[in-house]
């Protein structure tokens, strides 16, 4: 029970800062395209890539424990 609710805590701050992060991302990315275009699109796949590697390692971490 408390190993469950440890991953859900774990999951939800998580969430929140992809949430927080997700909001800001269109200034963020106006203000890479200042320097390029490239480095706009680079932002949003670095975001991306983000999200789903964290929730995967988290996930391997995870397995590693059982």
């Amino acid at each position: 029970m408390q190993q469950n609710r440890n991953a859900l805590i774990a999951a939800a701050i998580i969430m929140a800062v992809f949430a927080l992060l997700a909001f800001y991302l269109p200034d963020i990315m106006m203000t890479a395209a200042d320097f390029s275009p490239v480095a706009a699109g680079a932002v949003v796949v670095v975001f991306l890539l983000g999200f789903f590697a964290l929730f995967w390692l988290r996930g391997r971490h995870q397995n590693r424990k059982h």
